[in-house]
């Protein structure tokens, strides 16, 4: 498949699942599209519904579905930017103890005063 050649480091420390998802949406967003940025937007737009970033890999959801306020816009609203995204983390599968519980493993300071989405944002920074 020509998306294994175009497969991001994370995606090839990720499962085969992960891997297979992501390259068969990105050949088919590709020919439909015939623009490679937008192929990779909707292949990544399709992985966080089943996987989500953890660290240096993408690890699957318990539960599949949008993972941040962006992926449940429309189109022409994740164009323009409306809807915020933080970066894989999975914000609406995760309660504020478990970000706050991963926020701690990755020794984020701060986190003792942050809400859910600060917890999101940090996290998509540091990994």
């Amino acid at each position: 498949m020509p998306g294994k050649q175009k497969l991001p480091s994370t995606l090839q420390r990720s499962p085969k699942t992960a891997r297979e998802t992501y390259e068969k949406v990105l050949d088919r967003a590709e020919h439909e599209y015939g623009d490679e940025e937008r192929a990779h937007r909707t292949a990544f737009a399709v992985l966080k519904h089943s996987f989500e970033k953890r660290g240096d890999h993408w690890a699957p959801k318990a539960h599949k579905g949008p993972s941040d306020p962006r992926a449940t816009k429309s189109t022409a609203e994740k164009r323009e930017g409306r809807g915020e995204t933080f970066g894989g983390v999975d914000y609406y599968g995760h309660t504020k103890d478990e970000l706050y519980a991963r926020a701690r493993a990755l020794e984020i300071s701060g986190r003792s005063h942050m809400d859910k989405k600060e917890l999101a944002r940090a996290i998509a920074k540091k990994q």
